[in-house]
């Protein structure tokens, strides 16, 4: 069963107008910010994937390159444990 939930009158103060106990413009504000974060975050999706396609056409392996992308992100130590355990697991496996 639904109850009826009742919210005080609106009023305003610093924050904006306040519509049932929430400030409208720092709502807004926020979504906002949000949205543009999100067309930026396209911009520039796309822009990566413009400079894959340059890669692409120069001859350079993009999988290589996504690679190289993620160890120089990595901590040296770190990726020298993985290609450490990398070179034991093809021993292993007689590659």
């Amino acid at each position: 069963m639904l109850q009826r939930v009742s919210f005080p009158d609106d009023a305003q103060d610093d924050q904006g107008v306040i519509a049932g106990g929430i400030a409208a413009d720092r709502l807004r504000s926020i979504i906002e910010r949000v949205e543009r974060l999100e067309e930026e975050r396209k911009a520039l999706s796309d822009d990566i994937k413009d400079i894959f396609a340059e890669a692409r056409s120069a001859g350079f392996d993009v999988k290589v390159i996504r690679t190289i992308i993620r160890l120089r992100k990595q901590e040296p130590a770190e990726v020298e444990a993985q290609e450490t355990l990398l070179q034991i697991y093809r021993r292993a496996l007689g590659m």
